[in-house]
């Protein structure tokens, strides 16, 4: 039986447009879902994949001087 590939060649433009979809594809089934009752499971499990994705980034903080914010 086949395993998982484990590495991956993605871009940091590719997880942009990963998040981008994810994200739109969130908003038209939650949408969906507003008219038919609470939100479903897939609604659930596209936002928990959205937050593991935003746990992996490594965010810039400068290693000497202070840290200005925005």
């Amino acid at each position: 039986m086949p395993g998982y590939n484990k590495n991956f060649e993605l871009s940091v433009e590719d997880l942009d447009l990963i998040e981008e979809a994810l994200r739109a594809s969130k908003l038209a089934k939650a949408q969906a879902d507003a008219k038919a009752g609470p939100a479903t499971e897939k609604v659930r499990d596209i936002h928990d994949l959205l937050g593991r994705l935003h746990n992996q980034k490594t965010f810039y903080r400068p290693a000497k001087g202070p840290y200005v914010s925005g």
